[in-house]
């Protein structure tokens, strides 16, 4: 069953991880899917194995935290489908577990660019279309650092508690306009997110206290199967929430 056939779909962060996998996913399902990413050649790569398998998609390298850059992803997709459906804000950075004492300028402004303005942007951008059109569906990927404390550094946990702030918002005001706004609080994945970090080690220590009890982390793969369910008819009824899937971690 091709639960998105005609639906288009724009993923951000789509190059690895959870939106590669997101993208694939939505591809199969017959929605045609609009990759944006901040490495080009990654999205190129992943735009090339779904089309491959018979699928539509095509790609744009933007940063996220560029409120210019969103309106040209925006206008690419447009310009490719004409429309747009659902919006996954993906997208996103940590923070090497820096508590706010050491965090600089340069890092909130990081992390907080592409982890809350970006999906603020996109969903500036995305509602008004959604608006016109009669209906529309938001996932924000945010995390269980943004239900709880301990589990990345200042910036990144201000930023998902934000995100999931903005979610229940959006998923509120608009209710009536048949447009649903959801978040998935996400555990452990395993993808490259953390590749190339130098944790704090006062952060880090700190996070770490906390995760004797942690499951072994997911493949992005189940999170993608969420998020189909979220943007599909079946959950019609799931708006302005917040979906935990870590696997059971904060349920101790």
């Amino acid at each position: 069953m091709n639960l998105l056939t005609q639906k288009v779909a724009l993923v951000t962060g789509a190059g690895s991880g959870i939106g590669k996998a997101i993208a694939e996913l939505f591809a199969e399902q017959g929605a045609k899917v609009v990759l944006t990413d901040i490495h080009q050649s990654n999205i190129e790569a992943v735009t090339s194995e779904i089309t491959a398998k018979g699928g539509t998609a095509c790609c744009i390298a933007a940063d996220i935290a560029s409120n210019a850059d969103v309106r040209l992803v925006m206008q690419y997709a447009l310009n490719a489908y004409q429309t747009l459906d659902i919006l996954i804000n993906n997208a996103g950075v940590m923070d090497n577990f820096t508590p706010v004492a050491e965090v600089s300028d340069e890092l909130w402004e990081k992390v907080i660019g592409t982890n809350l303005n970006g999906p603020f942007f996109t969903c500036r951008e995305a509602i008004p279309l959604f608006l016109e059109k009669g209906f529309g569906t938001i996932i924000n990927i945010a995390s269980i650092g943004g239900l709880f404390g301990g589990r990345a550094g200042a910036a990144y946990t201000a930023s998902k508690h934000a995100l999931v702030g903005l979610t229940k918002n959006i998923g509120y005001q608009y209710a009536e306009k048949n447009i649903r706004c959801n978040a998935i609080a996400s555990g452990g994945v395993n993808t490259n997110i953390v590749y190339g970090m130098e944790p704090n080690p006062f952060g880090f220590e700190r996070m770490s206290a906390g995760t004797g009890n942690a499951p072994p982390s997911a493949n992005p793969e189940a999170i993608a199967e969420l998020a189909l369910f979220l943007v599909s008819e079946k959950s019609g009824f799931i708006n302005g929430a917040v979906l935990t899937a870590d696997g059971g971690w904060t349920a101790y």
